[in-house]
């Protein structure tokens, strides 16, 4: 007779789960030492056979299951995870397996599989197998109300002669449902929103979740207010996500709340205003509007809402509430003395225009005798902007804080982000560096510091005892499908990062193949950008690194880092090169050049370097010198293509724009290993476009630590696709580039220039940020800076109102001075073509950084003219409101 594990290796799962089934559970149990055994072995099998023994692990998976007899080893049997690395992850096969154990075995089964949140998903169509004719409640884990959803419209079961799963009508479905009471109240109690949800273009079309729970509420299935209850209670603790709230949102307008019910919840639409994201504050805004109408809203009430509201930075928002006070305050005159105190929370708000409309609404209904109140009112106009506040004074009396006088300010600018030193050199244990490595070689977002960190640790502690490295690195790197007991080796290229240099460690690379290697680890195209240069330059690195442990190990590397910018300082570098003359150890070339390309160029080191007598201190001092200067670069303006199109193939339109061009670096072509040689060619405004992600290029740019102008050419393409194609990502390159080493000159202004006009407001900020750390090192060239702008916003590049927005958020770090000192030179260009949108928004922008910092010019060409027009337009109005800045303080 063919024994139970020889049928588990031939896969036949039939005859196996009906051999089990003549099994009592004392000869079931006696099985598993030999199942065990079979899966520790599989633990070991490669991918390949893996793939090729399916059959072998469905078995197995089934055999295990059948022959525990307890709840909590049959689970952790089937959420095995080497068991489960085949192509069929379905497990409701082995539920027949299970169907003649206890009802509340079964039950115990299903809830601890439903508590697995990795597997459950897999194995729903199982537990509710399991959980059938139980009488057990159904489990009220996040993970499983997820898979619930998402298995609630297929049926469970599968037509034979079919062979796939058959779609059902969600409503026959949540019908059918045995624990539809339990299960959609946690529909409103998970951290995340159930996927699937909000998959619908009309909420209120049949079939989709909103119109089918107002149905079951309607029938009486499900009651009306655990829907209205949960709905708003999901709202009130948001998501991080904002987008994925709308479901919520969409279900309270399907049920149609009664008055009653919104005024049952008008605390709740309150607290909504006051932090929910800007659509949903929205629709809780108009609800309390809707109430306030139909007399639902006490004065105290709206007070509170108001004083939220106001509080917001949404223009939209605050604009409404103040007309919406303004209604309530002409209503009933006699609630002035609760309202007009929630209208200065309008004060503070960052838009003067919205300041001089709630300062102008006090003035309207604050009367004469209303003397207790006009102190309060006093008191709360200190938030507003210095013109305002002599206004504000004329009306009020005498402010307790008058404002700093313009002679007397004082700019404020943020910290420049100080430099870190690198912690490497120091003595380390073994254990720290594995653990340090191990935790590096197991995460996707390693820093550049980190790595060069754990690099520098692995080729001091190899050099000093490889053999003790190895002992350690073994076990911490186990799970690593290279790092295993094998005797085969892994082909250098099938390495990333620091793998290739522990795989050396660990003798898991040959030496041969690594001096052979050349294809880097990529995205699989666009082999010729700039981005795949970099990372081939950090490639070579890391296995010239690798060879070096193998064939004549180093004591440190001369290119790792002094600061965590990626920079190494010169005098460090001549006192690395000349440890290496005293030991006689050879420079690796690819090492040797990167360490001239991070050094920082002092030319007063240089004669230290000469000294040392060696090729590589001469080349060191050329290069602190002379050779190491940013290649040069030429300025165009090219011209909008025809027939634009974004990458998915819709039409845009074709916007002209400035463009970088280099000629070369010819010392590095010339000189350096082969690999750098890209990053030395011309580079010219029509190369091809790449699209890497975002995150890719962030640890590359500590190969050029000090040449910010190289690397801002290369940049301009994708923020001016920021700009104008609604790109997004490049911003968070530019502010980490800004932060770096070398000359700020003309390239990276014009890339923060063209960062300010991003569509996307992560980028604009990180433009901000960038501006911020060159003046905070005294690095910015406010009037060029000024002079890309306006070029940028006469080609259309870059929109006013974006720009008004970054200059608002960098203006309010206190830099007013700063941010006038670069407005001032582009304001001509929005001067010119008042029309466009946001020019007043800019504008007003503007006047608040004269007012704040006193200025008193220049005055920008065009804005006496359009002061002295007549208009109520919000260009007009923040025109004459410069101007008038601008002459008070030359008074």
């Amino acid at each position: 007779m063919t024994t139970l594990l020889d049928a588990v290796r031939a896969g036949r799962t039939t005859f196996v789960a009906g051999l089990i089934g003549t099994l009592d559970d004392t000869q079931r149990r006696a099985q598993l030492p030999e199942l065990t055994a079979l899966r520790k072995e599989i633990r070991g099998w490669g991918w390949r056979r893996r793939w090729d023994e399916e059959r072998t692990l469905r078995t197995l998976l089934l055999a295990g299951a059948a022959c525990h007899t307890g709840a909590a080893a049959a689970s952790a049997w089937i959420a095995a995870r080497e068991l489960r690395d085949g192509t069929n992850r379905d497990t409701a096969f082995v539920a027949p397996a299970l169907a003649g154990r206890a009802p509340a075995w079964r039950a115990d089964v299903a809830q601890r599989l439903a508590a697995r949140t990795a597997t459950v998903h897999d194995d729903y169509p199982l537990i509710r197998l399991l959980l059938a004719d139980t009488g057990a409640p159904a489990p009220t884990g996040d993970a499983f109300v997820h898979a619930w959803t998402d298995h609630i419209t297929i049926d469970s079961t599968t037509r034979a002669r079919r062979g796939r799963a058959e779609r059902r009508p969600l409503r026959v479905g949540l019908r059918e449902e045995p624990y539809v009471r339990e299960l959609v109240p946690l529909l409103f109690e998970t951290a995340e929103p159930a996927p699937g949800l909000d998959r619908y273009e009309d909420p209120r079309r049949p079939g989709t979740w909103p119109a089918e729970l107002a149905h079951l509420a309607a029938e009486g299935v499900i009651g009306r207010r655990v829907l209205v209850d949960g709905a708003i209670a999901r709202l009130l603790r948001g998501n991080r996500r904002p987008n994925r709230l709308g479901f919520y949102t969409d279900l309270l307008d399907v049920l149609d709340l009664t008055p009653e019910e919104r005024q049952e919840h008008t605390a709740d639409w309150i607290a909504l205003t006051a932090d929910a994201p800007s659509p949903i504050a929205g629709r809780a805004q108009q609800i309390l509007a809707g109430l306030f109408a139909e007399g639902r809203l006490p004065a105290d009430r709206l007070a509170e809402m108001s004083s939220a509201v106001l509080f917001r930075p949404e223009k939209k928002l605050v604009r409404a509430q103040l007309v919406l006070l303004g209604k309530a305050l002409r209503q009933t005159p006699e609630d002035r003395s609760l309202l007009l105190p929630a209208v200065t929370a309008a004060f503070g708000h960052a838009d003067t225009a919205l300041q001089e409309r709630a300062l102008k609404l006090v003035a309207t209904h604050l009367r004469p005798e209303d003397e207790h109140l006009r102190a309060e009112l006093a008191f709360e106009a200190e938030q507003l902007g210095p013109a305002l506040r002599r206004t504000a004074a004329e009306l009020l009396g005498a402010l307790a804080d008058p404002g700093t006088p313009a002679d007397a300010y004082e700019e404020t600018l943020p910290a420049a982000p100080a430099r870190r030193p690198l912690s490497t050199g120091g003595p380390r244990p073994v254990a720290e560096t594995v653990e340090l490595v191990a935790a590096l070689l197991q995460s996707a977002e390693a820093t550049a510091a980190e790595t060069e960190t754990a690099l520098d640790l692995l080729v001091r502690h190899a050099h000093q005892d490889r053999a003790a490295l190895a002992a350690g690195l073994r076990p911490a790197l186990a799970d690593l499908h290279w790092a295993g007991e094998s005797d085969c080796c892994t082909a250098p290229d099938d390495l990333r990062g620091l793998a290739v240099v522990a795989a050396a460690v660990l003798g898991r690379v040959r030496a041969k193949d690594l001096a052979a290697a050349r294809r880097i680890n990529g995205s699989g195209y666009g082999q010729d950008c700039i981005h795949d240069a970099l990372h081939r330059v950090t490639a070579a690195r890391l296995r010239e690194a690798a060879l070096r442990v193998l064939t004549d190990p180093q004591p440190f590397l001369l290119a790792t880092p002094t600061w965590d910018s990626g920079t190494v300082e010169p005098l460090e570098l001549v006192a690395r090169l000349t440890e290496y003359g005293r030991l006689g150890i050879t420079p690796g070339p690819v090492d040797f050049a990167q360490a001239l390309l991070r050094v920082r160029r002092d030319p007063s080191a240089a004669g230290a370097a000469a000294a040392l007598g060696t090729p590589e201190g001469r080349r060191l001092a050329a290069w602190l010198t002379t050779e190491g200067a940013p290649a040069p670069y030429t300025r165009r303006l090219k011209e909008g293509e025809t027939n634009a199109r974004y990458w998915w193939g819709g039409e845009r339109e074709a916007v002209s724009h400035l463009v970088l061009e280099t000629s070369g670096h010819r010392v590095i072509q010339k000189e350096f290993p082969a690999v750098f040689h890209a990053l030395a060619r011309p580079y010219a405004a029509g190369a091809k476009r790449c699209w890497h992600w975002r995150g890719w290029t962030l640890p590359v740019l500590s190969v050029l630590p000090e040449d910010r102008e190289t690397q801002a050419v290369w940049l301009l393409p994708h923020l001016t696709g920021c700009a104008t194609v609604e790109e997004k990502g490049a911003g968070e390159i530019l502010s980490r580039l800004a932060e770096l080493g070398g000359p700020a000159g003309p390239a990276l202004h014009l890339a923060v220039a063209t960062g300010l006009g991003a569509r996307h407001t992560e980028d604009r900020l990180a433009a901000v940020d960038a501006l911020l750390v060159l003046a905070g090192r005294g690095e910015l060239d406010a009037a060029l800076l000024g002079r890309d702008l306006a070029e940028l916003l006469a080609l259309g590049n870059v929109k006013p109102n974006r720009l008004a927005d970054a200059a608002r958020t960098a203006a309010a770090t206190g830099a007013y001075a700063t941010t006038w000192a670069v407005l001032a030179p582009a304001l001509p260009t929005v001067l010119a073509d008042g029309a466009t949108r946001g020019a007043g928004e800019l504008l007003a922008v503007a006047a608040d950084c004269v007012e704040h910092c006193g200025a008193s010019g220049p005055v920008p060409e065009g804005l006496a003219g359009t002061a002295a027009r007549k208009g109520g337009s919000q260009l007009l109005a923040q025109a004459r409101r410069l101007h008038t800045a601008l002459a008070a303080n030359a008074a």
